[in-house]
């Protein structure tokens, strides 16, 4: 295998014409020259000088090597500069997914900081829901993916268990607190709390499937089924199904902040229902920079 250094050794040779000035070139002695150009020779299997008197001259495969050297040498330069440009972020580019509240809330907030701090770090954003987008990490479609899971939740419906993500990074963020949604002329609207069984002769808007399981989940716990009447996965659709009084929700406070529940007032549901909001990437991404601050970001905008 030729190395750079060997080749770096070689390239002084044939400029200086000798073993004791291109070590004096180089910083080295002449022995070292020397065993470097025999560690070469060995790598390659023929000679590449010819040693007449106090000078070299080389030969027709050692002036290939140097022809092909510059090229070799000039890459690895590029490639040390850039890779050194990525560890000090000053460059690199970091893939992230987010489901839809969290894209709201969340990730402006942080990436607007990681800018600020790592202008040479570009960050691309796609939207998923969790489980399609902890699939994407795995399968190397994206280095970060924020992801929920509700607590004592069990593992259907696309629901995440307790050891779903036993193979990956979690840095947790949040807990985020589910409110119900009611019209403004509900008889329930002004109530303080709410019993999600007060609730069991309601229609109901749900959202995502994984949010929509948990619903069925909780309200059969509570005792009934909940009548499904519609389902969408935007929020502000779901915001705006309640207001004009078709139904009632029950959405994550961080899906609240990012709407303006016209015509629908919020209320406490009980018993509490909670979902844990992480960011999520692979072992060894965690070790790269770019997506090391990613993380860092999104857990200080999360305390905010």
């Amino acid at each position: 295998m030729i190395e750079a250094r060997h080749l770096r050794v070689l390239r002084a040779v044939s400029a200086t014409g000798s073993f004791s000035a291109a070590g004096r070139e180089l910083g080295c002695t002449q022995p070292a020259v020397s065993q470097q150009m025999k560690a070469l020779e060995a790598s390659v299997g023929t000679p590449l000088l010819i040693r007449t008197g106090r000078e070299m001259r080389l030969t027709q495969a050692g002036e290939a090597l140097v022809r092909h050297a510059a090229g070799i040498i000039a890459g690895l330069t590029a490639a040390e500069e850039e890779v050194a440009a990525i560890a000090g972020l000053r460059a690199g580019r970091v893939r992230l997914v987010s489901f839809p509240s969290g894209s709201s809330t969340l990730v402006p907030t942080a990436l607007a900081a990681l800018r600020a701090a790592h202008p040479g770090t570009r960050v691309s954003l796609e939207e998923a829901e969790p489980p399609r987008s902890v699939e994407m990490l795995r399968e190397g479609d994206c280095d970060v993916t924020l992801a929920f899971r509700y607590e004592g939740a069990a593992k259907v419906g696309g629901a995440a268990g307790p050891d779903e993500w036993d193979d990956l990074v979690i840095r947790p963020l949040l807990t985020d607190r589910l409110v119900g949604l009611v019209p403004e002329g509900h008889r329930l609207a002004r109530a303080g709390a709410v019993a999600i069984g007060d609730l069991a002769d309601e229609p109901w808007i749900a959202g995502c499937p994984r949010c929509r399981a948990q619903l069925i989940e909780v309200c059969e716990r509570a005792g009934f089924t909940p009548r499904i009447d519609f389902a969408t996965d935007d929020y502000p659709a779901v915001v705006g199904l309640v207001g004009a009084g078709l139904g009632v929700a029950v959405l994550p406070e961080l899906a609240i902040e990012s709407v303006r529940p016209k015509g629908a007032r919020t209320v406490t549901v009980e018993p509490a229902l909670r979902r844990e909001i992480v960011a999520l990437t692979l072992p060894d991404l965690a070790q790269v920079p770019a997506v090391a601050a990613t993380l860092d970001q999104l857990a200080r905008a999360a305390a905010r």
